[in-house]
C-alpha cells in the first residue's frame, strides 16, 4: 500500500466486537489515506453489525464461518464471492492464518497484515511482530500496522462508530414504554463478560453501585449484556432496592449500541460494552482482573480504571483457581467513588 491506492479494499476485520473497536483508529488513517478508495469489510456476523453505518466503511462482507461459509468448502464460496468484487488490497486485522488463506484464495494482489501464526508465506508483505510491538496498548497495535505499511498516523486517532439517530429513537421509544422518560439520565450497568467468569465482577456489587449512584444523580438504571448473560444480570436486579429495566438478551448489536449512546455513564467488565461505550463518547467505570489494563483498557480519556495490584494479575485466565483475589478487592465504594470522580472533573 506504499504504492498507488487501491481502487478496491478488503479489510478483514478482528472477531470479537472489543477488539474490532479498537482497530477503528487504525481504520480512519486507512480512510484518510484513501479517500476514494472503496473500502468493504469482512466480518463475522456479529462484529459485521458493529461496522454498518461507519463512516469510513463502504460495504460490509459478512463471513458466516458457523453457517454457509463453514469448513474447507464453505472458505472456498467465500473467497470466490471476494475475487468476484475484484479487490486490490486487502488489510488483515486479523492475526489468524485463516485470514490471509482466504485473501490468498480470492486472488487478491496485495496481501498484508502481521507475520502472526505462521502466514508470512501467503502475504505479500508481512510485518515483523516484536514483543515489544505485543506489548502495545491494542488501538496502538493496529495504528502500529498500518504505519508500517506506509499509511500516516492521523494527527489524534480516535475510536468512531456510528449510531443513526434513528436507532437512538427507537430505543429510547422503547425504554420510555418502560418507564424511562426521553431524555432522561441513564446509568448503563453491564455485569458480564464474554472471555470468561474471571473478568466478572460481582452481582451484589455492581447492584450496590447501581442504587447509590442512581440515587445521587436521579438516573434510571439500565441492565445490559449478551442472551447466555441474562442469569448474571437477573442476580443483579434482585439484589438491587431500586429497580431497574433489564434489556440483558433483548437487543441486537445495533440496538445496544444505540442503547449505549444513550447512557449518561456505564459501569462495566472489561468487555465489549465497554469499548463500544468508549468509541461513543460515554463515560464509564471499568472494573479489572485477570485482563490487562495495559492493552485492553477503554481508550479514552472519558473513563477510570478500578483495580488492585495482585502477583498474579494480569493472569488472562478465563476462570481463576486463587479465589479471585483481583475481584474481592475492589469493592463498591472505589467504583462509586471513581465515577464520582470522573463525573466532578467532566463538569
Amino acid at each position: 500500500m506504499k504504492t498507488d491506492p487501491p481502487a478496491a479494499l478488503l479489510v478483514r476485520a478482528v472477531n470479537w466486537l472489543g477488539d474490532a473497536v479498537l482497530t477503528t483508529p487504525a481504520l480512519g488513517a486507512v480512510r484518510a489515506a484513501f479517500p476514494r478508495s472503496r473500502i468493504a469489510v469482512a466480518a463475522k456476523p456479529l462484529v459485521a453489525e458493529l461496522f454498518r453505518h461507519h463512516p469510513h466503511v463502504d460495504d460490509i462482507l459478512v463471513y458466516e464461518k458457523e453457517g454457509r461459509h463453514a469448513g474447507a468448502g464453505g472458505m472456498l464460496r467465500m473467497a470466490g464471492e471476494l475475487r468476484r468484487r475484484r479487490f486490490d488490497a486487502a488489510l488483515l486485522f486479523q492475526n489468524a492464518f485463516d485470514a490471509a488463506l482466504l485473501a490468498f484464495l480470492a486472488g487478491i494482489p496485495g496481501r498484508e497484515g502481521y507475520a502472526t501464526d505462521g502466514r508470512r508465506l501467503l502475504l505479500s508483505r508481512a510485518v515483523p511482530v516484536t514483543e515489544e510491538i505485543l506489548r502495545l496498548h491494542h488501538a496502538e497495535y493496529y495504528l502500529h500496522l498500518v504505519a508500517e505499511l506506509g499509511i500516516p498516523r492521523p494527527a489524534n486517532p480516535a475510536m468512531r462508530l456510528g449510531v443513526t439517530g434513528e436507532e437512538r429513537e427507537a430505543v429510547s421509544d422503547r425504554l420510555a414504554s418502560m418507564g424511562i422518560p426521553k431524555g432522561g439520565r441513564i446509568l448503563g450497568i453491564n455485569p458480564g463478560a464474554t472471555y470468561g467468569s474471571a473478568k466478572r465482577w460481582f452481582p451484589d456489587r455492581f447492584a450496590a453501585v447501581a442504587d447509590a449512584l442512581s440515587e445521587e444523580w436521579g438516573a434510571s438504571v439500565v441492565l445490559m449484556g449478551s442472551g447466555p448473560e441474562m442469569p448474571l444480570s437477573a442476580e443483579v436486579e434482585a439484589a438491587m432496592r431500586r429497580r431497574p429495566v433489564n434489556l440483558a438478551g433483548r437487543t441486537t448489536v445495533r440496538e445496544l449500541m444505540a442503547l449505549l449512546s444513550l447512557c449518561g455513564f456505564l459501569v462495566t467488565n472489561d468487555s465489549g460494552p465497554m469499548h463500544i461505550a468508549a468509541a461513543l463518547g460515554v463515560p464509564l467505570a471499568a472494573v479489572f482482573g485477570p485482563t490487562d489494563w495495559r492493552t485492553t483498557s477503554p481508550w479514552t480519556r472519558r473513563a477510570r480504571i478500578v483495580r488492585i495490584g495482585v502477583d498474579c494479575s494480569p493472569c488472562m485466565r478465563r476462570e481463576c483457581d486463587r479465589g479471585h483475589e483481583c475481584m474481592l478487592g475492589v469493592t463498591a465504594d472505589m467504583v462509586i467513588a471513581a465515577a464520582r470522580d470522573l463525573m466532578a472533573e467532566s463538569a
